[in-house]
């Protein structure tokens, strides 16, 4: 059976947005211990893919209490984003299924 590039397609995408949802939620639970330092080896492969994300919207959505929301918005963005693309009825499915 051969795969069409639209399946492919969305095969990519489902895989990049679920590492980076489990990405966010790791950012999430980091920021619970505020003493792990994320230049060190471990945190620091969750810290780079996100942190571009990140750092422009903390300048859009100031802490709230002194906690940083913007790794919970963006799972919410990135949940968002495969639900529509190659979520069950996605346009990439969809597309698939023509």
């Amino acid at each position: 059976m051969t795969m069409t590039p639209v399946a492919i397609a969305s095969l990519c995408l489902g895989i990049v947005f679920g590492l980076m949802i489990l990405l966010f939620i790791f950012r999430i639970v980091l920021t619970w211990y505020p003493q792990v330092s994320l230049q060190t080896m471990p945190f620091k492969l969750i810290a780079l893919p996100t942190e571009p994300f990140l750092a422009p919207s903390r300048k859009l959505v100031p802490p709230l209490g002194g906690v940083d929301i913007t790794p919970i918005l963006w799972v919410g963005v990135f949940s968002l984003l495969r639900e529509l693309l190659v979520g069950q009825q996605g346009l990439l499915i969809m597309m698939n299924r023509l």
